[in-house]
This record gives C-alpha cells, structure tokens and sequence, in this order.
C-alpha cells in the first residue's frame, strides 16, 4: 500500500487523537499544517478509500485501521524493492556508508542482526 506524504500527514494526526472527528481534524491540520478544511476532507476520503481509515457516525469519526508500524514496513520494503533490488545488505551499505554511529548505535544494530 502506498500512502503519500499528505496522507501520512492525517494519519499522524488521527493515530495521536483517534478516535478523533473530522471536523476536529481540520483544525489541527489548519493549526499544525496550514491546510484548509477541504484538502483536510479530501485527504480523509482518500485514506477511508485505502482502507487505512475507518469513518463512522454519529459526528464522522476516523479511527485508524492500518498501525504506524504498518506503513513502515511497507514504505520500507517499496524502498528497498524500488532503490536496492530488494537487497538489504545494499541498503545498509548506502545507509552506514556516510554515516558517523557511535559505539552505542552500532551495538544496538548488531544486536538486533543476532537476534535474527
């Protein structure tokens, strides 16, 4: 599933305050990230269409229904299909190439390699 970074927008929104309404939405998007009420909408619809977001009554609530953990597995896989030919290793190569972890970092990811 691919969600956009204006949808990602709202689901930030929605996973910090769920079940949240609509109309609430808008103004913390107006408040947070500038948008009108109407782009607030439409963003909403599109994400109740992804069957990320579930719309109920009374007062047009939206209650998640993707998890936040969710979408990152799944940004990160389109990442690594799309840039690395689904390679992890290429990935973390390009990832650690240019960057300074400090030994506490590189402990913690090589804890996580052993526990695989």
């Amino acid at each position: 599933m691919k969600i956009f970074d204006s949808e990602m927008k709202i689901m930030e929104l929605i996973w910090k305050n769920e079940p949240v309404s609509a109309k609430e939405l808008s103004l913390l998007a107006l408040e947070e990230i500038g948008w009108n009420k109407n782009t607030t909408y439409t963003v909403i619809k599109k994400l109740i269409d992804k069957g990320c977001v579930r719309r109920e009554e009374p007062g047009f609530m939206c209650s998640s229904l993707i998890t936040k953990g969710e979408i990152q597995k799944s940004e990160a896989r389109g990442l690594l299909d799309r840039f690395f030919s689904g390679s992890k290793k290429a990935l973390f190569s390009a990832l650690l190439e240019d960057e300074d972890l400090s030994e506490t970092e590189l402990a913690e990811l090589r804890a996580m390699i052993d526990r695989r």
